[in-house]
């Protein structure tokens, strides 16, 4: 018995963790920026409801938990907001959705600094191959999931905020349409439509971004 415990592969198992554990943070801290800016714009909905907590399972949607996993764009479960209570309820609606992107870059930024501070101290041993790698899994999903919550398709973030340059009628209009934007989504994501337009436009994004990761190298350097 302890011959088999010891020959079992565990890669599967610890390569689905290091993918977990960072979509569960990028999710949770999406929807919560989602749900705190409501806040300070006057909408209480998502503090009303119990959606502006740390609790992963309050966001949890399985299919998009999925597809973030193991296809790198995915969804969680929208925070409530009434744009009603907003004193401008188009512009209020428009930061309050950039903002779960702009979380998802921050922690990114976050990430890859760390990435790069704790690279050369983690080189060896098998708990600092997993600190590093979860690091930048973390910093790369997050930012996947920025650039995929930005696609002007209802209902991610990116189809309020243009739908807030539109006029009142037109806006009022298309937002009737939000629920078939998702239908529209799983068609592009499972075609595969979106790859190679969303792995360009992430990579370009990473690419920049990777400068915070040569930043934190270099102030490791120092200790």
């Amino acid at each position: 018995m302890l011959n088999i415990w010891r020959n079992l592969d565990w890669s599967v198992l610890t390569d689905a963790l290091l993918s977990a554990v960072p979509v569960l943070i990028c999710i949770t801290l999406h929807e919560c920026a989602h749900g705190y800016t409501a806040l300070k714009l006057g909408d209480t909905t998502a503090r009303d409801m119990g959606r502006l907590s740390l609790n992963p399972i309050k966001h949890f949607d399985i299919m998009g938990f999925i597809m973030l996993a193991f296809a790198g764009f995915g969804w969680a479960k929208p925070v409530p907001i009434d744009m009603r209570r907003f004193k401008d309820p188009r512009r209020g609606m428009a930061i309050t959705a950039l903002a779960g992107p702009c979380a998802n870059v921050l922690i990114a930024v976050v990430f890859l600094f760390l990435y790069g501070f704790f690279w050369r101290f983690s080189l060896n041993g098998r708990v600092g191959y997993y600190l590093v790698t979860g690091l930048l899994r973390t910093a790369s999903i997050s930012l996947s999931f920025a650039v995929f919550n930005l696609i002007p398709i209802p209902p991610l973030d990116g189809s309020k905020v243009l739908y807030s340059f539109m006029s009142e009628e037109s806006y009022y209009k298309l937002m009737r349409y939000e629920r078939y934007g998702m239908i529209l989504l799983f068609v592009l994501v499972f075609s595969g439509a979106l790859d190679g337009t969303l792995g360009r436009a992430v990579s370009w994004v990473f690419d920049k971004l990777w400068v915070v990761a040569e930043l934190g190298n270099r102030l490791s350097n120092l200790f």
